[in-house]
């Protein structure tokens, strides 16, 4: 049985001390939900803007994948958790320029988006992702 560790980068926001940035376990790794952070300041960025954040979002998936040996073509699922029913068509439009590039093999990962509230007030978008490593 392979053990498991946690996977941090200083190219993504620090999470809070409850939870790791990513756990990997064996040839899995999951992320952890993302917000719209800034990691080189610790702000909080675009509010207000779907489309901003969820730019922002992906990135700090992207660095926590890196940093545990990944990549958005490892990524087999992942989940959005939006604020606003009105604000899919823009996330999914973000969401769909940034992986365009992201995966080469040209199979996109799953995914599952539910409306939610989330921890901040201005947070309009949060996403995870589960990889699979080779």
């Amino acid at each position: 049985m392979s053990d498991k560790t946690a996977v941090s980068t200083t190219e993504a926001p620090a999470p809070m001390p409850v939870y790791s940035q990513g756990v990997r376990k064996g040839n899995i790794l999951q992320v952890s939900g993302q917000g719209s952070v800034d990691p080189a300041t610790g702000e909080f960025v675009f509010t207000g803007d779907v489309k901003g954040q969820t730019t922002r979002v992906l990135q700090n998936v992207e660095a926590i994948l890196r940093a545990g040996g990944g990549s958005f073509d490892d990524v087999v699922m992942m989940r959005v958790y939006l604020t606003k029913r009105e604000d899919f068509a823009v996330m999914n439009e973000a969401y769909a320029e940034f992986l365009s590039t992201r995966t080469p093999s040209g199979v996109l990962p799953s995914r599952t988006t539910v409306f939610t509230g989330l921890p901040r007030e201005d947070m309009l978008v949060e996403i995870d992702a589960l990889a699979v490593l080779s």
